[in-house]
C-alpha cells in the first residue's frame, strides 16, 4: 500500500524533514497524492509536521495495543484469554456477536483500535478515535434466567469503576444504571446485549467504551461540557493494556462471586459507588418521565425511586438526568 511506503520513507529520516518533491519522486506519484497520503496517516494517529520550505517529518506514531503486552499483564483464568484484536471495525458488539454465535468461549473479548459505528445505550453514537481509548466487547455465558440480565450490567459497571479508581486514583462514580463519571463528566459507557433460549441466557455481549487517552481536541465542542477522558482528568497518559488487564481481573472476580453467591454483594458495592443515590432525580422511562428520590437498588437490579406521593416505584429501564451533585 502507498501509505506504507510513505511511512517507511518518513521513518527512515528519524524525525528529520523530507521534502515533498523527494517523496513524490521516490513513490512515483504527484505532490497532491503525497498530501492525501499524509492526511490518511494523520487520521490513523500519526503526527506529521509540515513545512512549506522543508517538507514533512514524522513527530510521533499511534500507540497501538500490543497483544503480547496484554497477555503478559493478564491475571485472569478466562476473561481475555481468547482475544481478537482488530484495527478498525463498525462495532465490537457486532464482531463479538458473530463470534459468540460461532461458539466463542466465555470470557472471549474483541478489542478494536477504532470504531466507526460504536453505539451506546438508547442508540447513541460513541466517540472512539484511533488508538486513544478502549473499545471492547466481552462474551459471557451465565446459566441464569433472562430477567437477570440487568444485574450483569450493574456488575460490569461496578467492576470497571473499582478497577479504574485503583489504577488511576481518580474519584470515579456510577450514574444509574451504568455511566461512569468524573466531576459530573462521562468517561465510560456500558452496553449489554443478550441472546436467550428457552427463557435462559444463551450469551451476553458486554460492550464497554473507556475514554482513556483522548485529548480535548478529540471531542466535538458540544460534548466537552459532559464528556472527558482519564488522561484529561489525571494530566497524564495511561497504558491501555494495563487498564484492560486490571478491569478484566476485577470483572472476572466479581462475576465469579455473583455466580456463587448471587447479586447481594454486587448490589452493596454498586450503591457504595453510586453518585445518584439519596438525591432528587428525573428518570425518563419507556412509560414516561418520573421524578423522585433515588433511594437504592432493588435485589432485582431495578432502581428504587421514592415519588413525592410516597409511592416507591421500581424502575427497570430508563435514562436518568444529571445528578445535582455528581462526583
Amino acid at each position: 500500500m502507498m501509505d506504507h511506503t510513505l511511512l517507511e520513507l518518513l521513518e527512515q529520516e528519524q524525525g528529520n524533514y523530507l521534502s515533498g518533491e523527494t517523496i513524490s519522486k521516490a513513490m512515483n506519484v504527484s505532490r497532491t497524492a503525497v498530501w492525501k497520503q499524509i492526511r490518511k496517516l494523520e487520521e490513523r494517529g500519526y503526527v506529521i509536521e509540515a513545512s512549506r520550505k522543508l517538507g514533512y517529518r514524522l513527530v510521533s506514531k499511534p500507540d497501538n495495543l500490543s497483544p503480547e503486552k496484554l497477555s503478559e499483564l493478564l491475571q485472569t483464568n478466562r476473561f481475555g484469554r481468547s482475544l481478537r484484536l482488530l484495527d478498525v471495525v463498525d462495532s465490537t458488539q457486532n464482531e463479538a456477536q458473530r463470534w459468540a454465535e460461532d461458539g466463542a468461549p466465555e470470557g472471549a473479548i474483541v478489542i478494536a483500535e477504532q470504531q466507526l459505528g460504536g453505539r451506546g445505550r438508547m442508540g447513541r453514537s460513541w466517540v472512539s478515535p484511533y488508538t486513544k481509548g478502549i473499545w471492547m466487547s466481552l462474551i459471557m455465558r451465565p446459566s441464569t434466567p433472562i430477567h437477570f440480565a440487568p444485574q450483569l450490567t450493574l456488575l460490569t459497571a461496578v467492576a470497571l469503576c473499582r478497577s479504574l479508581r485503583k489504577s488511576t486514583g481518580l474519584e470515579i462514580g456510577i450514574k444509574w444504571p451504568n455511566d461512569l463519571l468524573i466531576s459530573g463528566k462521562k468517561i465510560s459507557g456500558i452496553l449489554l446485549e443478550s441472546a436467550a433460549e428457552d427463557e435462559r441466557i444463551k450469551y451476553v455481549i458486554a460492550g464497554t467504551g473507556i475514554s482513556v487517552n483522548l485529548d480535548i481536541s478529540d471531542y466535538p465542542e458540544e460534548l466537552l461540557e459532559r464528556a472527558t477522558s482519564l488522561s484529561i482528568q489525571a494530566g497524564r497518559r495511561f497504558s491501555r493494556e494495563q487498564v484492560i488487564a486490571d478491569f478484566l481481573l476485577e470483572w472476572e472476580q466479581l462475576y465469579d462471586l455473583y455466580l456463587k453467591d448471587g447479586f447481594g454483594a454486587i448490589q452493596t458495592l454498586w450503591e457504595a459507588l453510586a453518585v445518584t443515590l439519596h438525591q432528587e432525580v428525573t428518570v425518563q422511562t419507556p412509560q414516561g418521565q418520573l421524578e423522585g428520590r433515588a433511594t437504592g437498588l432493588h435485589e432485582s437490579g431495578a432502581l428504587e425511586l421514592l415519588l413525592s406521593s410516597g409511592e416507591l416505584r421500581l424502575v427497570f429501564s430508563g435514562e436518568m438526568g444529571q445528578p445535582s451533585s455528581a462526583q
